[in-house]
């Protein structure tokens, strides 16, 4: 396909049939995806607001509970997990509490972990978020806490990561790419997964990048969010609609990605395709966003899915919006599962869906 430097005209993404939706959320179940990237424990502390400190303007609670639940890429594979996919994941944990703890709830979500490395010396990175409320009243986000691992990956531990990846890969039927920035996952290691898809035509490779997303290029898709997409170019978007459309071309041109779908938050999607016109996708539901936490890996699970079961870009782009509008719904690091999906779609509010789910 010819690609353009120029810019296309947009479009409202309004086009595409629920009964379309739906059945895309029957095909994606059983979709054998691998996913690869940095593992991340999301530590959640719950506590009831005692009183302020005498000793500084802080806070002090009385612990309630914790939980440890996957972040990062191990999110993704448990969304894949939860919207009916089969979840597979390469990455590494500690042989620490946390995770332990993470390898073991992983396993209970439906998540294939068997290539996860374990290296005696490594600490699993974990973000820390301590919540704190009334005894009627929702928990609220008072402080984040983040532990990075200063594991220096060796040429041992790169090659074994490898091989894993290209071990998974043969049998799947999509590969997600989740870079946080731990540094194990790489442009060259994805380059190299592709060419194990390179007989697979329906195989979709879509990448999730914090930091590089310059220096990926071939991918079938990519799904930043606007404030990376202002890093990587060095732009501001905002409400510039000129500017978003600078962006996403440039982006197209700069990766050779078959599609770039910039998420917006409020301001909804934008995709991104060659030769064709920009679709704006509105946000559904409520605008009244409970929490954004790992809601990209969301969108990357829905979009990645649909598009191994013979989506379009559009139709993807609209299954992983309608499942980005539930989980931002709900606090904490969520995820959506396939008959909330399909009773959104069908006509049940977002709210109520996500409602009902917590319920």
């Amino acid at each position: 396909m010819k690609r353009t430097s120029r810019p296309s005209a947009a479009r409202s993404g309004h086009g595409v049939e629920p009964a379309r939706l739906l059945s895309l959320i029957d095909a994606i179940a059983g979709r054998r995806v691998v996913v690869i990237g940095d593992l991340i424990a999301d530590e959640f502390i719950y506590g009831e607001i005692a009183r302020v400190s005498r000793e500084a303007p802080v806070l002090i609670l009385n612990y309630d509970s914790t939980e440890v639940v996957p972040g990062g890429a191990g999110n993704a594979a448990h969304n894949v997990a939860s919207l009916g996919g089969a979840a597979r994941i390469v990455g590494l944990t500690g042989r620490d509490e946390t995770g332990r703890r993470l390898l073991a709830t992983l396993k209970r979500r439906r998540v294939d972990v068997k290539d996860v490395l374990r290296p005696p010396t490594y600490g699993t990175p974990t973000k820390t978020r301590i919540l704190a409320g009334g005894i009627h009243s929702a928990k609220q986000q008072v402080v984040r806490i983040d532990r990075a691992s200063r594991f220096v990956f060796d040429d041992t531990i790169r090659k074994t990561f490898t091989a894993h990846v290209l071990r998974a890969v043969r049998a799947a039927d999509a590969l997600i790419v989740s870079d946080y920035g731990c540094g194990l996952v790489t442009p060259a290691l994805v380059a190299e997964a592709r060419k194990v898809f390179r007989l697979k035509s329906m195989a979709p490779v879509v990448v999730d990048t914090r930091y590089d997303l310059l220096r990926y290029h071939g991918m079938t898709a990519c799904t930043p969010n606007e404030s990376e997409v202002e890093h990587a170019l060095g732009v501001r978007i905002g409400d510039d609609v000129k500017a978003l459309e600078r962006a996403g071309r440039k982006l197209l041109r700069s990766t050779h990605a078959s599609a770039v779908l910039i998420t917006r938050g409020s301001r909804g999607m934008a995709l991104f395709q060659p030769d064709q016109s920009t679709v704006h996708i509105p946000i559904v539901g409520s605008d009244q966003i409970a929490d954004v936490t790992g809601a990209g890996d969301t969108v990357i699970a829905a979009l990645t899915l649909a598009l191994s079961a013979g989506a379009t870009f559009e139709e993807a782009a609209h299954l992983a919006n309608h499942a980005g509008g539930l989980v931002v719904m709900k606090r904490g690091t969520a995820t959506v599962s396939a008959s909330e999906l399909r009773y959104a779609i069908s006509g049940g509010a977002i709210g109520r869906a996500a409602e009902a789910s917590a319920g």
